[in-house]
């Protein structure tokens, strides 16, 4: 983008008007208005600014350019946060004595009630304690490759090898692989559509999509990490009692030890996890150095020559014989088919949510979901894949392990089966027989046999098995928690209360500790296995879905940074997950499904019935637009603006004021349905509401307050620049910019629309460009009075075109973002680049600099707009003609003050006519002036050939600025652009924001 030069450039201070500031000894000193001083002071109850009242006469309002803490939600202790302040404290009447609304709450206990005492401020020297905060590696990465490095690799990796050959196994990885890939595309995707905090998978997708989807997947998910503890804990209590028979020590039998242990071990896990995220981390990273020195073990395992005790078990190091027979399936027993494999090994792949689900623990979210996700799929991914290859090429599918079955010379090679016999080992009795107890096939603990030191791998059992067991039974009760606290569901708030520091939800702990428990008793891991498939697979699926949807739906609360997310990725994912679960099990897909759309309708119902007791989020705003178009068919250049920004996905609303007496003539008028069939006609999605009125301006206010139902209503009035304010009367004119204020009184946001063209094409000579001479002949007159009829006839007429649906190619849409409004003027066009017809154009933001500003940067807002704010100091060496156009412009409306009038003669005309202008006002304005005439000749020079200029609008203290003289500033900054002028005034509420909650 290119910027002013810097000749052009002075500080704006310099045309403040001094102002005397009260001191200590009672004397007054002059010093100069500091413009980036006034946003310091916001969150005083008990004043509108503490600069006091001499800084707030005139126009010197406290307009403020864009800053960070104003879309913040949090502030660093020492430090006072900046509040934008509040649209009545702009343009309100200084003489009002009423105490003005504050725009937001202050956060500090010292605001709530004034200045606060000493010993508060004692109390408060030290900052509060900060909690445990990980970074990418050890919060996410290792979290989420412990959770991934589970009982199925070490327990259950080489049963699948031999059951579905390398080759196949290879598939499953990668199928399983490809969908945790992109649902971590996903993921990251939504951790970036802005700041997050506690409360995992749940947190990120209510607070970016909605808590409908994020309620259903956040209860399957924390449910399915409930049940993942047990598989886990399953594991670790099978190893263990398969230790203890191994030396002669049973408790009861197999099944009811693995019981009895997983309830010990579960418990244990359970009373580590309550002490604390601290100590859970700890035991991560001891968990994570053991699984790495058992994989290490195993690697030189596989290398080391076979000793005859592994080769009677079936273990002969690398063997080309060995890889090519357990490249292809050897399908056994009940799950012995590709997708029982699959639903068995698909569990081993699910962890990858288990750092984005201690979101609140983590210092940077946005930054370490997205990365430690990624790497932690990428590489268990490559380590399932070389474990699957290398135990495929070392071990055959069945030995005996006993040392006395070795192909003997009396004993024939031919009558031999299975692959030892080439390396001299005869197993076939027990292949006959099917009661082999080693090789892949069916010992379960091959990868110890094959490692250079066993119990190294017992302990790396030990460790993937309990890690995700403790990351599980962490991750459930932080999302049930999170859940529980939206109350979305009833009867379950009990379970959302937090303890300590960090808030741990200790109830929801005891939850997931009972439901794991249940399932422990199960006590057979190829049974619990597929039952998490499901659900995982399910939960996989609404996130991916519910990311398309946003995508889809183009809601401008989506705006995820992430560079790497397609919205068909996401679509593919969700597919693929649909599509695996009804191939695994049918009827239980049905029943997942059934229970999501119960919940999803659960919670819209609930919504439904309770609308009004609903607030607005920033993060689901939309521009729901009052448009005053009169006859919408007379101005379609407004039609089509605000189409393009509610993308048919938002409410707008077309508004037709008729000046007259109410009567049944002036009703049926104003509510024709010729109005919406035009509408239709031009595949408009829109309302229409009409209204009789005397005047426009109590119209206007009718359409304001009585426009929508409930909380769905319009928060933008879209009205169309009054070109002919000069001519008409001043009492027309002191209304237009009343109807302003009576929508700012309303808290709405305002756009103006100018064209060079004009707007009003209700007039057949502008528009058809051409008019009715009756000194044409009369065949130019009959068909020009048939084009006027044909004009206005519903059911003929033409739909005339308009540069808001032409396709604007590379051009520019420049945005002027000169004051904080709550960033309505930054989405508008946003919303504008997300149609196809805009999508191809540069968005170059300008903002004004100032040297002890601290405005916003990319790294501040990176995801409404891509590209870097460019700021500029604005000259006022204005042009002395362009001065002296102004002067004439409101000349018609200035107060005569001559003294040899009568002195008494001026206030009074001036309160009968607000309008008038006195040398008072242009004197103490006079910067101001001076600004937006400057503002026009940048716009001349650099914006010159946009597709759209946006401008903050600037904002009249009622009661203090004239009407005329408002009008006319708008009218100057605007005029002779060849591109169409949107002038934008937000509410002063963030429409923007940086957090998810």
């Amino acid at each position: 983008m290119e910027l002013p030069v810097a000749s052009d450039g002075v500080d704006l201070a310099a045309y403040r008007p001094r102002v005397p500031l009260s001191v200590p000894n009672g004397k007054e000193t002059p010093v100069r208005f500091n413009e980036s001083g006034y946003y310091h002071c916001y969150g005083d109850r008990n004043s509108v600014a503490s600069h006091g009242s001499v800084a707030q006469t005139g126009y010197e309002t406290l307009d403020t350019p864009p800053h960070y803490d104003f879309y913040a939600n949090s502030e660093a202790w020492g430090r006072r946060r900046r509040f934008r302040p509040s649209l009545y404290q702009l343009y309100a009447n200084p003489g009002d004595d009423s105490r003005p609304p504050m725009y937001e709450e202050t956060t500090g206990e010292q605001m709530e009630g004034g200045d606060s005492s000493e010993e508060d401020e004692d109390r408060q020297k030290d900052p509060p304690p900060e909690p445990t905060r990980f970074g990418w590696v050890q919060g996410v990465m290792i979290r989420c490759m412990l959770n991934i490095w589970g009982v199925i690799l070490y327990l259950r990796l080489p049963w699948i090898t031999a059951q579905a050959g390398i080759g196949l196994t290879w598939v499953i990885i990668l199928l399983s692989s490809l969908i945790t890939g992109i649902t971590g595309l996903s993921t990251s995707a939504i951790a970036t559509n802005g700041k997050v905090k506690g409360g995992g998978t749940y947190f990120l997708i209510s607070r970016s999509l909605g808590p409908e989807l994020g309620g259903s997947i956040g209860l399957i998910f924390a449910f399915a990490n409930a049940v993942a503890v047990a598989m886990h804990t399953v594991g670790f209590a099978e190893t263990v009692t398969d230790l203890m028979r191994e030396n002669g020590a049973v408790m009861v039998d197999r099944t009811n030890d693995i019981r009895i242990i997983g309830i010990i071990t579960v418990t244990c896990l359970l009373g580590i996890s309550m002490a604390g995220m601290a100590w859970e981390s700890k035991a991560q990273i001891l968990f994570f150095l053991v699984i790495m020195v058992s994989f290490a073990s195993y690697i030189v395992g596989t290398i080391i020559p076979a000793s005859p005790q592994k080769q009677a078990k079936g273990f002969f190091s690398y063997k080309a014989d060995i890889f090519a027979a357990n490249f292809v399936p050897c399908w056994r027993g009940p799950e012995g088919s590709f997708f029982g494999m699959f639903s068995i090994f698909f569990p081993s792949a699910t962890g990858i949510l288990a750092g984005a689900n201690i979101s609140g623990d983590l210092k940077n979210p946005t930054v370490a979901i997205p990365r430690g996700t990624l790497m932690a799929i990428f590489w268990t991914t490559i380590s399932y894949l070389i474990i699957s290859a290398t135990i495929g090429s070392c071990v055959v599918r069945d030995a005996s392990g006993i040392l006395n079955d070795t192909l003997s010379s009396s004993s024939s090679s031919e009558t031999c089966v299975g692959t030892a016999c080439q390396y001299g080992w005869d197993f076939s009795e027990c292949i006959k027989n099917s009661t082999c107890t080693y090789g892949i096939s069916n010992f379960y603990q091959s990868m110890g046999m094959v490692s250079a030191f066993a119990p190294l791998i017992t302990a790396g059992i030990f460790g993937a098995t309990l890690s995700s067991a403790l990351a599980c039974l962490v991750s459930a009760p932080k999302v049930f928690q999170c859940l529980c606290k939206d109350k979305l569901y009833p009867l379950i708030g009990f379970f959302g209360k937090g303890y300590g520091k960090n808030d741990e939800p200790l109830r929801a702990y005891l939850l997931t500790y009972i439901i794991a428990a249940c399932f422990i008793l199960i006590a057979e891991l190829n049974t619990i296995a597929p039952i998490i498939s499901n659900f995982f697979l399910c939960s996989y699926s609404l996130i991916n879905f519910s990311c398309f949807h946003a995508s889809i739906t183009n809601s401008p609360g989506w705006r995820p940074s992430f560079r790497f997310y397609s919205k068909w990725l996401s679509l593919l994912g969700a597919v693929c997950c649909v599509v695996i679960m009804f191939l695994l099990t049918w009827w239980a897909a049905l029943i997942a499904f059934g229970v999501v759309f119960f919940l999803l309708g659960y919670t819209l119902y609930k919504k439904l019935v309770g609308l009004n007791n609903v607030e607005d989020h920033v993060k689901n705003y939309r521009p729901q637009c009052l448009v005053l178009t009169g006859p919408p068919s007379s101005r379609p250049a407004l039609v089509d603006l605000v189409s393009c920004f509610t993308k048919s996905l938002s409410l707008m609303m077309c508004g037709n004021v008729i000046i007259a007496s109410p009567s049944p003539t002036a009703v049926e008028k104003v509510s024709s349905d010729s109005h919406v069939t035009w509408l239709n006609q031009r595949k408009v999605k829109s309302f229409y509401r009409g209204v009789v009125a005397t005047e426009l301006r109590s119209g206007v206010s009718m359409l304001l307050q009585g426009a929508g139902l409930g909380r769905i209503k319009p928060n933008v009035l879209l009205m169309g620049f009054k070109t002919d304010w000069c001519s008409d009367t001043p009492q027309a004119a002191h209304n237009y910019i009343g109807i302003l204020n009576d929508a700012f009184d309303l808290q709405y946001g305002v756009c103006m629309l100018r064209i060079r063209e004009g707007l009003d094409i209700s007039q057949p000579s502008q528009a058809h460009g051409e008019s009715l001479n009756l000194n044409k002949s009369p065949e130019t007159l009959l068909k020009l009075t048939s084009k006027f009829l044909c004009f206005y006839s519903v059911n003929q007429a033409p739909q005339p075109s308009t540069v808001f649906q032409k396709k604007q190619g590379k051009k520019t849409i420049d945005i002027y973002w000169l004051s904080d409004d709550g960033g309505l003027t930054l989405l508008l066009p946003y919303l504008l680049t997300r149609r196809k017809r805009w999508a191809r154009c540069k968005v170059r933001v300008f903002s004004l600099s100032h040297p002890k500003n601290s405005t916003m940067t990319k790294t501040d807002f990176p995801k409404i707009l891509k590209i870097l704010p460019q700021h500029f100091k604005l000259t006022l060496h204005v042009c002395l003609t362009s001065v002296h156009q102004f002067e004439n412009m409101v000349g018609r409306f200035r107060l005569d003050t001559n003294p040899k009038l009568d002195s008494d003669s001026g206030p009074p005309r001036q309160q009968e006519e607000p309008w008038m202008i006195t040398d008072q006002d242009l004197e103490r304005n006079k910067a101001k002036t001076h600004r937006q005439i400057r503002l026009n000749e940048v716009l001349q020079d650099y914006s010159r050939e946009a597709a759209l200029i946006v401008i903050t609008m600037p904002v009249g203290r009622r009661g203090v600025c004239p009407s005329t003289l408002f009008l006319a500033w708008l009218d100057f900054l605007s005029r002779d652009l060849r591109p169409p002028v949107l002038l934008v005034r937000g509410n002063q509420e963030n429409v923007l924001t940086f957090y998810c909650q």
